[in-house]
């Protein structure tokens, strides 16, 4: 317990130190720490001085670093270590760190001094950090509505709580529909083409509601196997139409009046603040910068990848009327008929592959090629605490043996942790009083554990998640800039996953594969006639998986890129935006707006295009390596030194350009994609 309250961690590089803290010394420690940065708020709003960038705006930022440092940690346990007691804590401290967030946003006297520095910007020469610095303080504030009058902030306060609970219910009423539906089977037969895992997890279900059969659900892992193996086409386009008329039934939980007031609030709300849109407010904030840039950009990759989509599109619909006597390929066909093709074109699954993917020689894989790219090393230590006993911990040293970063590997799957993998940060590196304070990062993930028999023997999928997850740790561990909330991957949304998508390149290539792909009991390289039909399959069908995403994007942009009080008919409204991306026959008893909860209710609205703008970023970099070599040292300093030590510090096409020497291409990813010929 003395170790969380104390000021600093009195362990080695001031890592956190697990072993000492007890769960019932978060909430005191977090209310001691909110209550110090509280009267570190008090002295610079208190300040006799006039405000300067250096007792304000630096003040502000170096303000609540223990904070910083507690709250992670117990936010990080709560995803990968977590329990009942943790779970009941985090329903305490969420709102308090939330009201602690509003005082401080909300504090006129503060944002008088900033806005006093923000207005003599022009005179103080700052360099770019300083000046993206103080352009993301005052933001904070001015994007929060603290410009406004007293009246215009309540009617803000008003709309947000209104947007607030408009976006609950919106996904109340999906998650209902979802719960609502069931298909139950009582004949087996109609069941034909399922795996035997799908008809096992079916019967649970159905034992689970105490009925005879099969049950299956809308949930993915239901609803997925069987629209993609089932031979009965009914039972298909039964679970099609469930899926896809979601809150659009007219009953209780109906969401087209919903969505259209929260697009409509959003609207005011961005008028209030001054913006023409939704999404011009939320694209000021993004690499985008305006809904103009976005339609442009999915109106150029639209224009590629739909003749190859239509092509695609023929090609499945001859095979199906081939093999299955149908008459016209609709929605309810296409996940079959794309498997079917698939195996016919394909000859390769995962346990042909995995014995090449033993986990300690893919570790070791990935920090060779962080070694040959950007000169770390990667040394194993037993001095640092960790919060179980699975984790890996390592110090990650440079060229000249200075350390780099402290590095936390968690690879398994156990009780207290969620499912997925993810990179996240114990400490965010920074520069104060003469100091490079390195970062401490962490990886954590979701693979097999070792048996009696057998290593952990990863999937190729897991391998990409692997170098994913790790790309985005080298964009936290070679941080090096002055301030912690611009250091790392601190960046814009439509720009962080760069380094993660980038790194995944590598799984593909002969050069990597050979450091790593060896097989766990006879060393045998992997032969690259796998490597090949995994690079095939990977873009199988790419071009109708493209148009896909576009529709998304293009019906996200619809909804917030103008605005939205013409819309009366919601149905009508997203039939007219899919007219240019429509390859299957329409389906009048579905809508796709009434359950798109990335945007109604995720942080998605107005950035749906995000996936695919990453896309564009990595393909376009990895271009540059292979035109120089994968392992080529020059375009990887260049990399290093311009995107991933360089955090937030600049807007982030500037430092695109500076790396690559031009603005990043779209041809590159449909090269890879297989959509347009390669060079």
């Amino acid at each position: 317990m003395a170790n969380l309250l104390n000021n600093t961690f009195t362990t080695p590089y001031k890592t956190a130190p697990f072993s000492a803290i007890k769960n019932e010394d978060f909430l005191p420690a977090i209310k001691k720490e909110i209550q110090k940065t509280k009267e570190e708020i008090n002295a610079i709003t208190t300040n006799r001085e006039a405000p300067t960038f250096k007792n304000t705006i630096e003040a502000l930022e170096f303000s609540g670093e223990q904070l910083d440092r507690i709250t992670s940690i117990f936010y990080n346990l709560n995803s990968a270590e977590t329990n009942k007691e943790i779970q009941k804590l985090a329903q305490e401290i969420s709102p308090l760190l939330s009201e602690f967030g509003n005082d401080i946003r909300l504090n006129e006297t503060l944002f008088k001094r900033v806005k006093s520095v923000w207005e003599q910007k022009e005179k103080l020469n700052l360099n770019k950090e300083q000046q993206m610095l103080l352009e993301k303080t005052y933001k904070s504030f001015s994007r929060n509505g603290a410009n406004l009058a007293n009246d215009k902030k309540d009617i803000l306060r008003d709309i947000d709580k209104q947007l607030s609970t408009l976006s609950l219910k919106f996904g109340e009423n999906v998650l209902a529909e979802t719960n609502n539906f069931e298909l139950h089977i009582t004949e087996e037969n109609q069941l034909k083409g399922l795996p035997e895992s799908a008809l096992e997890a079916a019967a649970g279900e159905a034992k689970e509601r105490n009925k005879d059969g099969w049950v299956f659900t809308l949930n993915y892992p239901s609803y997925i196997p069987l629209m993609t193996y089932a031979e009965n086409r009914e039972l298909r386009k039964k679970m099609s139409l469930a899926f896809g008329s979601k809150s659009f039934q007219g009953n209780k939980y109906d969401n087209r009046e919903i969505i259209r007031q929260i697009a409509n609030l959003r609207q005011q709300r961005a008028e209030l603040l001054g913006y023409k849109t939704h999404a011009h407010f939320i694209l000021e904030e993004r690499m985008a910068k305006t809904p103009e840039k976005v339609t442009l950009f999915l109106e150029e990759l639209l224009t590629k990848a739909k003749p190859a989509a239509k092509r695609e599109y023929t090609q499945l619909e001859n095979f199906a009327k081939e093999l299955g006597s149908i008459d016209k390929l609709e929605k309810w066909d296409g996940a079959f008929y794309t498997e079917k093709l698939k195996q016919k074109l394909f000859n390769l699954d995962d346990e042909k592959l995995k014995p090449y993917f033993k986990l300690e020689n893919v570790i070791n894989g990935v920090f060779t090629v962080a070694e040959r790219l950007y000169g770390l090393t990667f040394e194993e230590t037993a001095e640092i605490d960790k919060y179980h006993k699975d984790v890996k911990t390592y110090k990650v040293l440079d060229e000249n043996k200075e350390l780099v970063s402290i590095l936390y590997a968690d690879f398994h799957p156990r009780g207290g942790k969620r499912n997925g993998a993810w990179m996240t940060v114990y400490k965010r590196q920074y520069k104060l009083n003469g100091e490079n304070s390195r970062p401490h990062i962490s990886i954590v993930c979701n693979f097999t554990k070792p048996t009696e028999s057998k290593p952990s023997l990863l999937t190729f999928n897991e391998v990409t998640t692997l170098f994913h997850e790790f790309g985005h740790a080298l964009h936290g561990m070679l941080a090096n800039t002055t301030y912690p909330s611009l250091s790392g991957t601190s960046v814009y949304w439509d720009f962080v996953e760069l380094p993660s998508q980038v790194l995944e390149n590598w799984c593909y290539e002969k050069d990597a594969l050979e450091i790593f792909a060896k097989h766990y009991q006879t060393e045998e390289i992997i032969p690259m006639e796998y490597v090949e039909k995994i690079k095939e399959s990977a873009t199988f069908m790419e071009g109708m998986q493209t148009l896909r995403q576009l529709s998304f994007g293009m019906l996200d942009m619809s909804w917030h890129g103008t605005d939205p009080s013409n819309i009366e008919n919601v149905k009508k409204h997203e039939d007219a935006v899919f007219e240019a991306t429509r390859l299957y026959p329409e389906t009048p008893e579905t809508c796709m707006s009434t359950a798109f909860s990335h945007i109604f209710q995720g942080g998605y609205s107005a950035g749906y295009y995000s996936y695919k703008w990453a896309e564009v970023l990595d393909a376009d970099a990895f271009e540059y390596f292979k035109e120089k070599g994968i392992f080529s040292k020059e375009v990887a300093t260049k990399f290093k030194n311009n995107v991933l030590s360089q955090g937030g510090i600049e807007d982030p096409m500037e430092l695109y350009k500076r790396f690559r020497g031009k603005e990043p291409q779209p041809d590159a990813l449909l090269r890879r994609a297989g959509l347009i010929e390669k060079k």
